[in-house]
């Protein structure tokens, strides 16, 4: 309503003030055939029916992407508004660049480049280890540094070893764990916190020189005070250089039939019935509706036979894939040298009013832009409060990083399966499996991490066969 009048005096704005019109349309499907599958998207997305009188619907208008024929149609007196369309399309001038590494950028001496700065710091982290430099320590953390040369990631692990080095300046409980253990140059660096020559840990699970990917380290912080990790990010390298990655929720197979049949107004048991007949997927490999079809004989019948379901499974198929809503990545942030619009799109966090990417991370990945894993765990700021609690009520002072690894009490306490709020140690089928292999060292946890997960998991009853 009102459309035209609107229309009439934007027109009357353009002769009196000479500023260019422009026609476009409202685009949201490409095709017109596709307007009752968005309708119903619609539907799903307000919680409404299709039947329900006053609920949001678009169906009256046509949104999709119209041909410049059409819109001349459309607009027969004014030629030129279509033609001003093609003016903006020339003028806009977007060019992605693959191929090559996004890094913040990191303030070093005036004399230093990124790598004869990480090579520095790696040889002065020798005596604050406690270490000798022996010719094994240096072959190896020659030939690490050599790689991280070679590929360029320095910067990265300067920044990573500065926001770790804040962590700790805050005394904020932070860890980093995954393969980047097998790395001499973070453990130099204070990033990680093993000695990976003590546990033969290989650099090039971490970091292969024969793989183009790029370095991933999980930083942990205490969940209470990751935000304050990123707030420092912020201020360092720039409030408009840094943000949170954007996350989109996808309508899956079985979601998107339950959906459908609910928008349509069928009897929740049609809906769950079909539903239930799709297999689900691996990791990784989301099931989908037409290989679903294929695959099981039942709901191809009644697909085939049931009006109702084929109505569903085929509004299904439609909306199968659609982002149903973006939200924040649990850990993802990205750091850009320049303001980061000149490289992602961005928009408001719907849920916080937070600054995120409209890209997911695995297009931010694409461009380039290295991804920072901000963690937040909620059993480190169990531990930070449990290191204050014995400061207060005992006096007595616990550095978290010099624990000893030989501890006859704590071995015991897994051997009793009292592994409640424990770390990767906790859960029925790990205790379990603790209580029979009765751990007596450091290692028999590094095995049981290693080992409890799919494929492996068989291996462990031969395990502690042998322990």
């Amino acid at each position: 309503p009102g459309q035209k009048e609107i229309n009439d005096g934007l027109i009357s704005l353009s002769s009196k003030t000479g500023a260019k019109i422009i026609a476009t349309n409202d685009v949201h499907y490409c095709l017109p055939q596709d307007a009752e599958a968005q309708d119903i998207l619609v539907s799903v997305q307000t919680g409404s029916k299709m039947d329900e009188e006053n609920r949001l619907t678009m169906k009256e208008a046509n949104l999709s992407l119209r041909s410049a024929e059409e819109m001349l149609a459309l607009f027969p007196d004014n030629p030129e508004a279509i033609a001003n369309t093609q003016e903006i399309a020339d003028k806009v001038n977007i060019e992605i660049r693959f191929g090559e590494w996004i890094f913040p950028v990191m303030e070093i001496p005036r004399n230093e480049t990124y790598d004869s700065r990480l090579k520095k710091i790696t040889y002065a982290g020798i005596a604050g280890r406690g270490l000798k430099l022996t010719k094994e320590l240096e072959e190896r953390i020659e030939y690490e540094l050599k790689i991280i040369k070679e590929k360029g990631f320095s910067p990265y692990f300067l920044v990573v070893a500065d926001l770790i080095d804040y962590a700790h300046s805050k005394n904020i409980f932070t860890t980093v764990r995954g393969s980047v253990a097998g790395s001499i140059v973070t453990y130099l660096t204070k990033i990680t916190n093993v000695n990976p020559l003590e546990y033969n840990l290989p650099f090039e699970r971490f970091l292969n020189p024969e793989r183009p990917s790029a370095p991933d380290i999980d930083m942990d912080f205490a969940d209470n005070r990751r935000d304050e990790v990123i707030q420092y990010a912020k201020e360092k390298y720039g409030q408009d250089h840094v943000a949170q990655i954007g996350t989109f929720g996808t309508m899956m197979a079985r979601a998107a039939v339950r959906d459908v049949a609910r928008a349509l107004n069928y009897p929740y048991a049609v809906g769950d019935k079909i539903a239930k007949l799709i297999p689900f997927g691996s990791q990784g490999f989301p099931m989908t509706i037409e290989e679903a079809l294929r695959i099981t004989p039942e709901l191809k019948e009644i697909y085939e036979k049931e009006k109702d379901v084929k109505t569903i499974i085929n509004h299904a198929q439609k909306l199968e894939g659609c982002a149903r809503h973006i939200s924040v990545h649990a850990a993802g942030v990205v750091i850009a040298p320049k303001p980061l619009w000149e490289y992602v799109p961005l928009q408001l966090d719907p849920k916080g009013g937070k600054i995120i990417t409209q890209y997911d991370m695995h297009a931010v990945d694409e461009l380039g832009l290295l991804k920072f894993d901000f963690l937040g765990i909620r059993n480190l700021a169990i531990l930070e409060d449990a290191v204050h609690l014995v400061k207060k009520f005992r006096n007595i002072e616990i550095d978290i990083e010099k624990i000893p690894l030989d501890d006859k009490k704590t071995f015991e306490l897994l051997e009793r399966g009292e592994t409640v709020g424990l770390f990767q140690l906790n859960g029925e089928g790990m205790t379990h499996y603790l209580k029979e292999l009765r751990p007596s060292r450091i290692q028999d946890i590094n095995a049981m991490v290693a080992l409890y997960r799919p494929g492996p998991i068989e291996s462990i009853p031969t395990y502690i066969e042998r322990k």
